[in-house]
């Protein structure tokens, strides 16, 4: 089943009640994709997100690292990847990919354009666009 969703936010302190919103509509999903523009808020949204699912550790960007590993409050684990520095897929091979993917966790995985090969299963799709400071952002499952 494909649900689709669109948010209209006008102002990043709309993004906290949207972001709960989203939440709620990936509560099913393991493997959520993030696209958008650089700067167009994903990892802010990402982190608004794992503050509804109860993250107790400090989320930000694994632009270096490349994973981030984040717990729950409930000792559930999200895994949080930003492949824009990914040169070779190998890269992504050579760092075990699998045992995460197919973890059972959440990923929440930004910039999936660089791994798309990857990336051969069902996976909910967040798609944020950024126009005069307006983000819209179309979440389907």
């Amino acid at each position: 089943m494909v649900v689709d969703r669109v948010f209209i936010c006008k102002s990043l302190s709309e993004l906290e009640t949207i972001a709960a919103d989203i939440a709620m509509l990936l509560k099913d999903s393991t493997i959520v994709l993030f696209k958008g523009e650089m700067g167009a808020g994903k990892t802010t949204l990402i982190r608004l997100i794992c503050k509804h699912y109860g993250v107790t550790d400090n989320v930000s960007s694994p632009t270096f690292s490349i994973v981030n590993e984040y717990h729950t409050a409930t000792n559930e684990i999200i895994y949080h990847f930003d492949f824009y520095r990914i040169n070779k897929i190998s890269e992504v091979y050579d760092m075990g990919y699998e045992d995460y993917f197919y973890s059972g966790n959440k990923c929440f995985i930004e910039w999936p354009e660089k791994v798309e090969s990857l990336i051969n299963f069902k996976a909910a799709l967040v798609l944020m666009d950024v126009k005069d400071e307006i983000r819209t952002i179309n979440v389907s499952l």
